[in-house]
């Protein structure tokens, strides 16, 4: 299970590469198994063949004998018969020949007669019984005695009307020097033949691999690189597979289908921020009209020229409507400042002395801001990034309870990198669990007046920077907002 994960877990180049390297492995063990197990059946072939031959040579020779002896064809005369004529025929077919009695005793023998026993060992009983009981009366027992293996033919000895006289033993010992020479030789230059296929193997494999993987890392790094927000590039590659060119042509079609979807996508979304937007701004427009209109409708109904408190209650009326007129203004400029942003207007600038300057409208002692430099020099428009910093700061002054005794907001301006980042930190009431995934949507907010534009504004700015914007917050200790730009550089 363990390797089968290991395995799974290598690239698609390493098991290409292995694969063929172990094939060759393979082939090389199965050919050098086949080789000597053929060389083997060769080997038993070729002895069994020339123990037949020989065993067929000497029948001859010994029925030659039998048939011009002076001795009448009995089993009891057979040593006489064989008295001077065995050592002759062992000497001519360079093998031992032993002449057994029909009981299994032994007769005459070609070996010296030192070497042979005082009471020669009779023929064992199961070669005895298959000799008799075989077909061709023959039978061939094969043994291994130090080391030697001997293959040793039993034949019935007949006389010339096919009468049993007696069993001929050949003791023939396999001699397979040649055999395991030549098996040597062969394996030593397949080994060199098989080791020069693995080097080739090793270069094949590798170039192969790396070919073959080539195509397939593009459409990867492609794939990685795709995403919903911009314009994704089509694949401009020729591969030598069809089925990597169908895949290079699915992405190819994908990547359409993807830049299609991306247009509707942000079409509908656009169309569908709008129409929020609408609705709030109508609401929020509405919500002065009606104290407008009861306060009309009032005047109209008590409006009395003799009334000595006229004066008064013009006035009074004025200032209702002048009230609710700044309400409706603050609504649009502030729909108007989302819907439309300025142009940036980019100039070399301090960032540290620009986010000094945006602090110091604000009059709360408990404000701190610290960098770390005197400077930090970048290309950005001024007034966007004072209105960032305004925002920002706003936004921590409204978080931290008024009856609190300890208020605290830190501003910090750091370079890291090749970016500026701005810190804004407060230890106010932080900002509810439910409410962190829409902080930045257009019409959020968590106070009592205001239409949630601040952070979408700001956001969108950022953004149009290629920047960044998150935060960091606890509820009941405070909040951070992080905000990064991207420095550009000056002429």
């Amino acid at each position: 299970m363990i390797i089968g994960f290991k395995i799974a877990s290598l690239s698609l180049r390493i098991r290409i590469f292995f694969s063929m390297i172990v094939l060759i492995i393979i082939a090389s063990i199965l050919m050098a198994t086949i080789s000597i197990l053929q060389f083997k059946d060769e080997s038993r072939v070729y002895h069994q063949e020339r123990l037949e031959r020989k065993e067929d040579a000497i029948k001859e020779n010994i029925n030659y004998v039998l048939a011009n002896t002076n001795y009448p064809l009995t089993a009891s005369n057979l040593e006489n018969i064989f008295k001077d004529k065995i050592h002759e025929l062992a000497d001519i077919h360079n093998i031992e020949i032993n002449i057994y009695s029909l009981s299994g005793r032994l007769i005459i023998s070609s070996k010296a007669a030192f070497s042979i026993d005082t009471i020669s060992p009779p023929i064992p009983p199961k070669i005895l019984k298959a000799v008799q009981s075989s077909i061709d009366k023959r039978y061939v027992d094969i043994s291994t005695i130090d080391g030697k293996k001997y293959r040793s033919s039993f034949t019935m000895l007949k006389d010339n009307i096919f009468k049993p006289l007696g069993i001929i033993n050949l003791p023939y010992v396999e001699d397979d020097n040649y055999y395991e020479n030549e098996l040597r030789n062969f394996l030593f230059h397949l080994a060199q033949v098989y080791g020069f296929m693995l080097l080739v193997a090793f270069a094949v494999a590798y170039f192969l691999s790396s070919y073959i993987t080539k195509s397939l890392k593009t459409i990867s790094d492609k794939l990685s690189e795709t995403t919903l927000n911009q314009k994704n590039e089509k694949i401009v590659l020729e591969a030598n597979s069809k089925e990597i060119n169908l895949l290079i042509k699915a992405y190819n079609n994908m990547v359409d289908e993807l830049e299609e979807s991306a247009l509707k996508l942000a079409q509908s979304e656009r169309e569908e921020a709008w129409r929020e937007m609408a609705k709030q701004v109508a609401h929020e427009i509405k919500n002065p009209l009606t104290p407008m209109r009861l306060t009309v409708q009032s005047f109209q109904r008590k409006f009395d020229a003799s009334d000595p408190n006229l004066k008064q209650k013009l006035n009074d009326y004025s200032e209702t409507m002048i009230q609710q007129i700044d309400t409706m203004n603050a609504v649009a400029s502030a729909f108007s400042n989302f819907a439309s942003m300025p142009a940036q207007q980019n100039e070399t600038l301090n960032v540290v002395e620009v986010v000094a300057l945006a602090l110091d409208i604000f009059n709360e002692d408990y404000i701190s801001f610290d960098s770390d430099g005197p400077e930090i020099i970048s290309k950005m428009d001024r007034t966007q990034l004072i209105r960032i910093i305004n925002n920002l700061v706003k936004n921590a002054i409204q978080a931290i309870p008024e009856n609190q005794d300890f208020k605290m907001i830190r501003v910090s301006v750091k370079k890291i990198d090749n970016d500026v980042s701005i810190f804004v930190r407060d230890n106010g009431v932080g900002i509810a669990e439910s409410d962190v995934d829409h902080v930045f949507e257009p019409k959020f907010t968590t106070k009592s007046s205001g239409m949630g534009l601040g952070l979408g504004i700001i956001k969108n700015i950022i953004e149009n920077y290629k920047g960044t914007i998150t935060f960091e917050t606890l509820k009941g200790q405070g909040t951070l907002f992080k905000v990064t730009l991207p420095i550009i550089k000056t002429l």
